[in-house]
């Protein structure tokens, strides 16, 4: 069944392997068990992913580990539904915008396109690092200890191995990479301040920012000190990268150039929680450091509509971790696709090793 069901989903672009479909389903109902309907439902109707309908009557009685294997009644029901799904035309947009509400998304829709027909053709990411970098992260892949420092961050030999393929990426190895993120730009910035940089004006809010907000909100977590020695609005772009319910991570930004609360999801279901939680943070910090409600005219919530998928149910952290970075670099789109992941993460490995990101690649 499990072999049926791959057909049916390559014939909409599928490129991964059974296995990892098999993974992705079980994921997918894993979030779909966890997360508002209200999500859900939003998600499904934005636009139809790859493989939106997969988790839609699949719902667990009780909560799956989510190391178990899907078993054969669930795959068969998820056949099913696919099945009777894929070829039926996508459902109606439950409600319609109002005047103001289109006409944003429009003239953001607009700037996107034109962005991209002027922006430079960017070459697709190689397969492999050179052979020198490619021996050496088999060999830090080896390593015991502590493999890097950075700023306040640092990486163990334990942590390096969430970057072999098949491994869910932990708070350690995201906001060592954050803290790259940051220091780039921060140092691009620094010295090109007489001639335009190509990195934005950056700020990264660690991993364990999103969960104060949520759990605590902004008074309750005390979240005005954590911009006590600089000024946020003076950012082009806040980065952020976001966990749900300890089971997925997604990229969010909040964009003061383009004037948007921006959310990247690799499995297209986190979005409305993620737009309701910034600007109410928005709007309490700029009560709290400019003494007055925060100006939302003019600002959309915004998702890319082919933000790259993950096809499998373990490299949502790989993903999140590109989003950010690209974001960084004030582009409009990715540069990259479930394909590219087996190498991104070698890439990674690297950079986290040499405390650098790599400038070599388009």
């Amino acid at each position: 069944m499990l072999d049926e069901l791959l057909v049916l989903v390559q014939k909409r672009g599928y490129t991964s392997n059974a296995k990892d479909l098999e993974s992705f389903i079980t994921y997918k109902n894993l979030l779909a068990a966890n997360t508002d309907r209200t999500e859900l439902e939003a998600s499904r109707t934005r636009h139809m992913s790859l493989l939106s309908d997969l988790a839609a009557p699949i719902r667990p009685s009780r909560m799956r580990r989510y190391s178990e294997q899907a078993t054969t009644e669930f795959v068969r029901r998820a056949l099913d539904h696919a099945r009777k799904t894929f070829d039926s035309p996508p459902p109606l947009k439950p409600f319609l915008p109002t005047h103001d509400q289109l006409r944003l998304r429009l003239r953001s829709k607009d700037e996107e396109i034109d962005q991209r027909l002027h922006a430079p053709k960017r070459k697709p990411l190689p397969e492999r690092l050179p052979e020198a970098d490619e021996s050496e992260v088999k060999a830090l892949l080896k390593r015991s200890g502590v493999i890097a420092k950075y700023d306040r961050e640092q990486v163990s030999s334990q942590d390096i191995q969430r970057l072999r393929p098949g491994q869910w990426l932990n708070d350690e190895i995201i906001n060592f990479y954050g803290a790259l993120v940051m220091g780039r730009a921060e140092s691009s910035n620094k010295e090109n301040n007489k001639n335009k940089s190509k990195f934005l004006n950056v700020h990264y809010f660690s991993t364990f920012f999103w969960s104060k907000l949520e759990k605590d909100g902004y008074e309750k977590a005390r979240l005005a000190k954590w911009t006590k020695k600089f000024d946020i609005f003076t950012k082009d772009v806040v980065v952020i990268p976001v966990n749900h319910n300890n089971m997925h991570w997604t990229g969010a930004a909040i964009n003061f150039r383009q004037k948007r609360v921006e959310s990247y999801d690799s499995m297209d279901i986190y979005h409305k929680n993620v737009f309701k939680h910034l600007r109410l943070y928005l709007d309490a910090e700029h009560k709290n450091k400019k003494k007055a409600p925060f100006d939302f005219t003019g600002w959309v919530d915004y998702t890319l509509e082919d933000t790259p998928q993950q096809e499998n149910g373990y490299d949502c952290g790989v993903f999140t971790c590109q989003f950010l970075q690209a974001l960084s670099r004030g582009e409009e789109s990715f540069n990259f696709t479930q394909k590219d992941i087996p190498y991104l993460r070698r890439r990674m490995i690297w950079e986290v090793a040499h405390a650098r990101l790599r400038d070599d690649d388009p």
